[in-house]
């Protein structure tokens, strides 16, 4: 039996699990099964990888990046990127790529107009760098936000009128309005949204978060992230079985 999983801290509404479950079934795929692995602290990686025989893993929140130092080594897409959202076992080897890119790419690419020269990133973590990669990649400049920016990002407090007017596609990297805190949302002056924005949401759960609840109100197109994750979980499956 091969056995597949995902990492992260908490994982009691994870979409991998259910989704590879349902694959396996549909597929009749019975030499797999997938499961999650809540690891309070990245350092209990090493310790885990040891007790555990496996055939390929997922990464999420907050271990995308700090997995790093843990691999053997990465894909030239996550060496770029920073980050790592799928590993392959390999020989013993343990090798880091991301497929967050490439799902976010193939999720995004239908709702794209020319006028989306440039996009705001709201977040700074391992998501937001594989929508950047994604982004500059197709020829969109990226504007981070972040609540401690450094010279090349901006804070919240400075999104305003003329920000929004210049970047048509707005993401939500942050994990902020998953279930259960669906009350909350990253803040934006929503006001300032018109039918010509698209607003990404990378959160699956809810289906519709606060945030892209604000900005539908104001006619901008709203996408969330559930395809994001369909495409990125099976370019995972694709590298464990090449």
């Amino acid at each position: 039996m091969k056995t597949y999983g995902l990492i992260g801290k908490e994982l009691g509404h994870s979409f991998s699990q259910h989704y590879f479950e349902q694959k396996f079934n549909r597929e009749n795929i019975e030499d797999s099964c997938y499961q999650n692995f809540e690891l309070k602290n990245i350092n209990l990686f090493t310790e885990f990888i040891k007790k555990n025989t496996l055939s390929g893993l997922n990464v999420t929140i907050p271990y995308k990046q700090s997995i790093l130092p843990f691999l053997d080594s990465l894909s030239k897409e996550a060496f770029e990127i920073g980050a790592v959202n799928t590993i392959v076992v390999k020989e013993g080897k343990l090798i880091g790529h991301n497929t967050d890119h490439i799902g976010f790419r193939n999720a995004l690419k239908p709702f794209l107009d020319r006028t989306m020269e440039r996009a705001l990133i709201l977040g700074t973590g391992g998501a937001s760098k594989a929508v950047k990669y994604a982004l500059e990649n197709i020829g969109i400049d990226c504007l981070l936000v972040s609540r401690t920016p450094d010279e090349q990002q901006i804070s919240y407090t400075e999104l305003n009128q003329y920000v929004l007017k210049h970047h048509l596609l707005v993401v939500n990297t942050t994990p902020l309005g998953t279930f259960p805190t669906v009350d909350e949302c990253p803040f934006m002056p929503f006001e300032f949204l018109t039918d010509k924005h698209l607003i990404v949401d990378l959160i699956y759960n809810p289906a519709e978060t606060l945030f892209l609840k604000k900005a539908k109100e104001q006619k901008a197109t709203i996408l969330n992230g559930q395809s994001m994750l369909i495409h990125q979980a099976d370019e995972a499956w694709k590298l464990w079985n090449n």
